[in-house]
């Protein structure tokens, strides 16, 4: 069992006590569901609090200032999307066309009470949101993610996508196709990984 545990990611992010039950809350239930759905990889479930939790919080600082609505892509089980919306971020929209998935992620933002909505869709049919922000992980290489993010924000908003060793490869093959401007930052949850942060992207 891994040390880093609760108490661990309270002091990493320094939520308060309440925020700490509510994804405790969250966390539980993660648990009990996990037999029956494969939320996450198996392996990653000891070490739950930093794998998950912690990969996800450390995007809430890098969010833009005032943000109200993100868009989360491919939420899975909720990461990061429905940790944010716990943090504080007023308005998420999680987007899952998994539809099992989708009946943990109401249950746990109901046990939460996180200010979430879920959309059980491909992501290239929701369409009437105007986002902040847009986030995913773990999900696509980044020319997809960057044509499905970009009728949510357009030039206007940002992208937090948490990426892996392949980065560079992945925008270097989205040169021709958009601009934007790019951010790296250090995951503090995984060595070999980071956090990609874009804004004005546009069509080239």
């Amino acid at each position: 069992m891994s040390a880093f545990g609760a108490v661990a990611f309270q002091e990493a992010i320094g939520v308060s006590r309440e925020t700490l039950d509510r994804l405790i809350a969250y966390e539980e239930l993660l648990r009990k569901w996990q037999p029956k759905i494969n939320l996450i990889g198996p392996s990653t479930l000891p070490d739950a609090w930093k794998r998950h939790f912690l990969d996800s919080a450390q995007l809430y600082p890098l969010l833009p200032q005032g943000v109200q609505v993100l868009v989360d892509l491919g939420s899975g089980a909720g990461f990061p999307g429905l940790v944010l919306a716990i943090l504080g971020v007023p308005q998420v929209h999680l987007i899952e066309s998994d539809v099992r998935k989708c009946a943990f992620l109401r249950e746990a933002a109901r046990v939460c009470d996180a200010p979430v909505t879920v959309h059980a869709k491909r992501i290239e049919t929701v369409t009437g949101i105007e986002a902040d922000v847009v986030t995913a992980r773990a999900l696509a290489p980044l020319a997809d993610l960057f044509a499905w993010a970009h009728p949510f924000i357009g030039s206007r908003g940002k992208c937090l996508f948490l990426k892996g060793a392949a980065l560079e490869d992945e925008l270097t093959a989205t040169m021709r196709t958009w601009t934007l401007r790019a951010e790296r930052f250090d995951s503090r949850s995984d060595p070999s990984g980071t956090i990609l942060r874009v804004s004005n992207l546009e069509r080239a």
